[in-house]
């Protein structure tokens, strides 16, 4: 057909007076000149008539999945393909008489055409990954590292492409060329490479996903998970800075994820308070008396009273002194108080571990531990919840003639100069 054409045109340029040389040249200009003018028409078809016929109808559509195709331009970088595959075409026709020019015409087309491809699968790459962050299942399992593998081996085969057309080496030489600088190229992408196998195992194995809240007090990292990609993860901390993690970090160290408290039941509050050694005593009768007004109190010390005169009748324990038998103290009423003030607590789920136990003594005394769970988990709600319990712990403390331990403070010594008589002052 191309042949036919130029022939025709030959004759009628030559049949209007113009030498052979010369009719080639207007041939040319003429035959470029339609090029342009069709490239430009195609364009101006696609882009302006299609798309926007294609951008009616998807915005009219109930469902959004062709919206995201549209907001992402894959449809307009598609457009991009009409021009350069008119060029492509056209070029054996307007230069038939210069070879090279048809050469370089048709890989400049091809050029373009593999550099707008490769933009469309990134365009599409990035609509189907759009999508799948809509779907309910993104939550559990982010695919970014993989989405960016895929980017990668997009541009990849672009590159061989376009070096293989340049330089006019088939795509499999480049290839085997580049498998013997396969060494190098590790060394080179070795943070992607472990990137990309730490975000498979990451996924695999649901160990973190956006939303997580993590810490890694080695990477000064507290906070939510907000983006995993294929080299990094993204944290915004309490304090809303960022941190950024290597993602093979997650699987070459250790790290917290709040993930299974969150969808526990409760959030654990643990916390000690120091008793002075000094105060803990046996209860005399008035202590006990004054402890059953209380009225969480009343029954357990009830009950408890039953047991210790059942047992110690029952071995005829002389009760003229104290250390015989068993006996009552205060540090036990109080945590039998804490125990049962924990349980009527509102705040507290009581189907998780609740127990108020004394840990190992130290030279500050006996720590009374407060093991439960809060059943509001969110960080302000906790922390009122724990502040509130142990407000309450430390100014009900005094009422079991039990003293709090905190080291002296300049007030203390003030105190206790004053308390003391004058003459030893001086």
């Amino acid at each position: 057909m191309n042949a036919i054409v130029n022939d025709w045109m030959d004759n009628w340029l030559v049949g209007l007076g113009m030498s052979q040389d010369l009719a080639a040249f207007v041939k040319m200009f003429m035959f470029l000149i339609v090029a342009i003018l069709l490239s430009y028409l195609s364009n101006i078809i696609v882009r302006r008539l299609i798309i926007s016929i294609l951008t009616t109808v998807i915005k009219r559509s109930k469902t959004k999945i062709d919206d995201i195709f549209l907001e992402r331009k894959v449809f307009n970088r598609l457009s991009h393909f009409a021009p350069a595959l008119v060029i492509f075409f056209l070029a054996p026709l307007v230069f038939e008489d210069y070879p090279a020019l048809i050469k370089f015409f048709r890989n400049g087309a091809y050029l373009y055409m593999i550099i707008i491809g490769s933009l469309v699968a990134d365009s599409f790459i990035n609509a189907m990954h759009e999508i799948y962050v809509s779907l309910p299942i993104s939550k559990h399992r982010s695919i970014k590292g993989y989405v960016q593998v895929v980017k990668i081996v997009v541009y990849f085969i672009a590159i061989i492409l376009i070096i293989s057309t340049v330089f006019g080496e088939s795509p499999k030489g480049l290839l085997t060329a580049l498998g013997t600088a396969a060494a190098v190229l590790i060394l080179v992408f070795k943070d992607t490479i472990l990137g990309f196998i730490a975000s498979i195992q990451l996924s695999a194995n649901k160990m973190v996903k956006p939303g997580d809240w993590i810490s890694m007090p080695d990477h000064n990292a507290d906070g939510t998970v907000i983006e995993i990609s294929l080299n990094t993860v993204k944290v915004q901390n309490w304090d809303k800075t960022i941190t950024t993690v290597p993602t093979y970090a997650l699987i070459s160290e250790s790290f917290y994820n709040w993930k299974g408290m969150e969808e526990s039941g409760g959030r654990r509050i643990k916390r000690s308070v120091i008793i002075d050694m000094k105060s803990i005593k046996f209860c005399t009768p008035e202590m006990i008396k004054k402890f059953k007004k209380i009225q969480i109190l009343r029954d357990i010390i009830e009950k408890k009273e039953k047991e210790l005169d059942e047992y110690n009748k029952k071995y005829e324990i002389d009760n003229s002194v104290l250390v015989n038998g068993r006996r009552m103290t205060n540090i036990g009423v109080f945590r039998a108080y804490i125990g049962a003030y924990l349980h009527n607590h509102p705040k507290i789920n009581n189907e998780m571990t609740s127990m108020v136990r004394q840990l190992q003594p130290t030279d500050k005394g006996l720590p009374l531990q407060i093991y439960v769970f809060s059943n509001d988990k969110r960080w302000v709600e906790y922390e009122r919840i724990q502040s509130d319990i142990f407000d309450h712990i430390l100014a009900v403390a005094p009422e079991f003639d039990l003293r709090v331990f905190q080291d002296l403070s300049g007030y203390d010594v003030v105190r206790l100069l004053d308390s003391l008589p004058d003459h030893l002052i001086k």
